[in-house]
């Protein structure tokens, strides 16, 4: 494994420990509020110290853009971070939350993890090499038609302009496919479709530590990932689509049939 990777690993396991003791006392912790429905706690503060602390002992030149703390250290080895991913399911106890480190180099994602400490579930990817789940090779579904696919998706919960917009397009999709899932993490929903588990996700908004990782996933998987326009825009836009190949074309057209020109960028 690559000694990069291998770095963010261990900042992981480290935070991981710290979310869990956290998670066992929920209701004496101090948080905050970002925004609407955007909160942040001291554990996701601490998390985020502690992983770019100990990918900053291993590489001091390097650049680190985290939820928490911003872009500190221009570079051109970036390091993406969300400390916990999931946060208000976190905050209920609900336990659908992850840590998701990815590394940019010279603009592109090279490296990538979505670690659930809950279940101890280790996704990773390196660029060429693949993607795996506790060092087991994982790929996309293989399922063929979408009406027999299970979607993944994330509902607007900061921003509400593009509501009616997303809400007719899950009108659509329910329709025309088995089912539709909403657990709250999309790191952890883009690590579900590399493993196969889910057949595709979409969603508006994200932000690049929400995405970097899990779509260096799906694509190392043998998935598809693009914006809603088709290109390969979706880590700067954060409007994200993804399947396994064979029902990317049906899915994705489900979708264009209610963009906005706001969403066409």
């Amino acid at each position: 494994m690559n000694p990069m990777l291998n770095t963010a690993i261990k900042a992981a396991r480290k935070a991981s420990s710290l979310i869990l003791r956290a998670s066992e006392d929920i209701h004496l912790l101090t948080i905050n509020k970002k925004s609407v429905n955007d909160f942040v706690t001291e554990v996701d503060l601490a998390s985020e110290e502690m992983i770019i602390s100990t990918l900053k002992e291993a590489y001091p030149n390097h650049g680190f853009l985290g939820e928490e703390t911003g872009l500190s250290n221009e570079s051109e080895n970036i390091w993406i971070i969300d400390p916990l991913d999931g946060t208000t399911n976190f905050i209920h106890g609900y336990p659908q939350y992850c840590i998701s480190i990815a590394l940019q180099q010279r603009g592109e994602i090279t490296h990538g993890l979505v670690y659930d400490p809950n279940k101890n579930d280790l996704f990773t990817a390196s660029k060429g090499v693949g993607a795996f789940l506790n060092d087991r090779r994982i790929r996309v579904s293989k399922r063929a038609k979408l009406k027999e696919s299970l979607i993944g998706t994330g509902l607007p919960f900061r921003e509400f302009k593009h509501l009616p917009t997303y809400l007719k397009m899950l009108e659509d999709v329910v329709l025309n496919t088995s089912g539709v899932r909403r657990p709250g993490s999309a790191a952890l929903d883009l690590a579900y479709v590399a493993a196969g588990w889910y057949d595709g996700f979409w969603e508006i908004g994200l932000s690049k530590w929400d995405i970097a990782a899990g779509g260096l996933l799906v694509k190392e998987a043998g998935g598809i990932v693009s914006d809603f326009v088709e290109k390969d825009n979706w880590l700067e836009s954060g409007n994200i689509l993804c399947s396994n190949a064979k029902i990317y074309e049906p899915f994705i057209k489900l979708i264009q049939k209610h963009l906005t020109d706001d969403l066409k960028d």
